[in-house]
């Protein structure tokens, strides 16, 4: 368990950040973006969270705890001084994801077009969470072009957007209140 006894330490006070493996690095280094867009999506889903109950706001628990493990995952680089015995995600998590995606998916109405956030509020919160989670994913494979990168991270990354997409539809009256983009309607 982590112990957190002071919250600021100063020590980013000239735009750098300690990564898990204790190395500095800028605040905006590319690392940081994908572990922070990580974080952020984490905290958008805490928004769905005010308007879920039951078995969505377990997954939805079960994600945002995943989410945390990811960025702690990211945040030590594998070849780092640090990264034997760091907490990685592992395939177990993306499997489970998988599981609940097509659970969920085989109770939804078939797609008829491509849908806009909306519909409830935690369906909305679902759609923006999902979009963050996909910036995080291009900055995590953007990562992974310069620097070696957990590929089962990857792979959460690609499904948790994607459970996220079913999640939302299914908090839609299982799709059946979803937002459906009509194409030039707006003409």
């Amino acid at each position: 368990m982590v112990t957190l006894t002071k919250i600021y330490t100063r020590g980013g006070d000239q735009g750098q950040t300690s990564l898990g493996d204790g190395t500095r690095v800028a605040k905006h280094d590319l690392r940081v973006a994908a572990y922070g867009t990580v974080d952020e999506a984490n905290g958008v889903i805490g928004l769905a969270r005010l308007h879920t109950e039951g078995e969505a706001d377990a997954m939805l628990a079960r994600i945002q705890n995943d989410l945390f493990d990811l960025g702690a995952d990211l945040c030590t680089p594998d070849t780092g001084r640090k990264s034997e015995g760091a907490l990685r995600i592992v395939d177990a998590q993306v499997e489970r994801l998988e599981r609940e995606i097509d659970a969920l998916n085989g109770e939804l109405e078939p797609l008829s077009s491509f849908i806009l956030p909306g519909g409830s509020a935690a369906s909305a919160y679902l759609h923006l969470a999902r979009t963050v989670a996909r910036r995080a994913e291009r900055l995590a494979t953007r990562l992974g072009e310069v620097e070696p990168v957990n590929p089962a991270a990857i792979r959460y990354l690609n499904r948790v957007s994607d459970h996220l997409f079913v999640l939302a539809r299914s908090l839609n009256d299982k799709g059946k209140a979803d937002v459906l983009w009509v194409p030039g309607g707006s003409r």
